[in-house]
């Protein structure tokens, strides 16, 4: 995914999403749902719910003490023969990397799967200066070749079918392939074994890391992490600073949760733990190791003490999965690397409300995101204190607030405040409507009300049913209160 060009527009991105798309997300993510409760009936609803606390109160503890933990990691880091690197922002990390790469005149890099390389668009910056950069997360693997960014945080190419990524391959890889997925993978395999060993520098993020003891833990089902952090020579981990936890303990809760939450696994097939580089006399493993600390607007989210929990994520997906909005629009319609309800309250703190105001505005607030979050970040509270934000003048307008808009709003606000206007508005709007139902539904509405029912119909209004309905119920009310006395 390209770097974003000013401000996202996400109804223009929607009118772009691909018909088809959709199908294939939803049997996907139909399918992480079904694994998911599998694996949480087994472990225990109530031990579930009691984790998830936990989950939830450590990850809160931890970005609240954020300073102190993360001058303890660096401490343990350099301690374990790290070099440690800070970023204030996307470019001051793709610098480093770029510098450590020159130093070590590096041709070729092996990624494993990392959305903030995604984030800072490493990849680019790689590649403009000469440097192959090749991903070997089977899903990303795909998304390159076709030259796009990850449509989800867990599973890059949700979007795609498996005829479809063997037609990919056919094209871009010259083979016959077939969309059977174990030959997919044989294929995708025989491609990324000699990069492995070719490559003179691995680059990763990592999932957590761990201050106590400056240990950096990557979570992969594919073994593509364990090949990319110890056959190149030099390791390079762009984390975000909000991945910190404060020990093993903690470590050991969240990665119950992330895996049942993520796959519905009890544990991830490949679990690493990487402290400092190769040991002197050692055979395996990097002979140096940087860790760059990435803040690109981290710090600035922590100033809300509302919004500030979106740093509790632990990047598992289930939210993507549950939300009707991003089951129907995809990835690429949220118009940055993270998408869905995360992408809703993460993206306008890290890019800024200029850049990605709208965001908040793209759910429906129905609450199922908060329900499955293992860490329970209160995601439609969240999406309500940006909204307002944007409202109050957050430096961005929030979208369809035009001055024709706010008009129309205080007219209805007017409307709604006076019996006298309200009954005559009824009947207006149930005269009005006629040319446009059908049925109990109106489908299809003139601008603005298109922009609803382009995705959904619309009841249609049943004129005064409101207040006969009210009307009814205090003379019942009223009826019952004299049978009483």
């Amino acid at each position: 995914m390209k770097p974003v060009q000013g401000r996202i527009d996400f109804r223009a991105n929607v009118r772009a999403v691909d018909p088809g798309m959709p199908v294939a997300i939803q049997k996907a993510t139909t399918k992480f749902l079904g694994t998911r409760a599998a694996a949480i009936q087994a472990f225990g609803s109530e031990r579930w719910e009691e984790l998830r606390q936990v989950g939830h109160d450590l990850r809160l503890h931890t970005i609240t003490y954020l300073d102190h933990y993360l001058a303890l990691l660096e401490r343990r880091l350099t301690e374990a023969g790290a070099c440690v690197h800070w970023a204030r922002d996307a470019g001051e990390a793709r610098e480093i990397v770029l510098e450590i790469a020159r130093a070590h005149k590096v041709r070729r890099a092996v990624k494993v799967k990392s959305m903030v390389s995604e984030e800072i668009h490493l990849n680019d910056a790689l590649i403009e200066a000469g440097i192959e950069a090749l991903e070997t997360d089977l899903g990303e693997f795909i998304v390159q070749l076709v030259g796009v960014g990850p449509s989800h945080v867990l599973t890059p190419a949700i979007h795609l079918t498996k005829e479809d990524i063997a037609r990919l391959f056919s094209e871009h890889l010259g083979v016959d392939a077939s969309s059977d997925p174990v030959q997919l993978t044989a294929i995708a395999r025989a491609t990324l074994r000699s990069a492995f060993l070719s490559a003179d520098l691995g680059l990763s993020g990592a999932n957590f890391l761990v201050a106590e003891t400056g240990t950096l833990v990557l979570v992969t089902n594919e073994g593509n992490g364990r090949m990319c952090t110890t056959l190149p020579p030099v390791h390079v981990a762009v984390v975000g600073i909000d991945k910190v936890v404060p020990d093993m303990r903690s470590l050991s809760v969240l990665l119950n949760l992330l895996a049942r939450s993520g796959t519905g696994q009890q544990l991830t097939a490949y679990t690493s733990f990487i402290r400092g580089p190769m040991l002197a006399g050692g055979t395996n493993g990097q002979q140096e190791l940087h860790v760059v600390l990435l803040d690109n607007g981290r710090t600035r989210a922590l100033q809300d003490a509302i919004a500030r929990e979106a740093l509790l994520c632990i990047r598992c997906g289930a939210c993507l999965n549950v939300c009707p909005v991003y089951n129907h629009v995809g990835g690429y319609a949220y118009g940055n690397v993270y998408s869905g309800p995360i992408g809703a309250i993460l993206a306008p703190q890290l890019l800024g409300m200029p850049v990605a105001g709208e965001l908040p505005f793209a759910s429906s607030l129905c609450g199922a995101c908060a329900e499955v979050c293992p860490v329970k970040i209160p995601i439609p509270e969240i999406l309500l204190r940006l909204r307002h934000r944007a409202v109050e003048g957050d430096q961005a307008e929030p979208p369809g607030l035009s001055p024709v808009f706010r008009a129309g709003a205080s007219v209805v606000a007017t409307s709604l405040s006076s019996p006298t206007l309200y009954d005559i508005g009824t009947r207006l709007l149930g005269t009005m409507q006629i040319p446009w139902r059908r049925g109990d539904w109106l489908p299809q509405l003139p601008p603005p009300l298109s922009r609803w029912t382009l995705a959904r119909p619309f009841p249609a209004f049943r004129s005064g049913f409101q207040r006969s309905w009210l009307n009814r119920t205090r003379r019942g009310e009223r009826r019952a209160s004299r049978t009483g006395q």
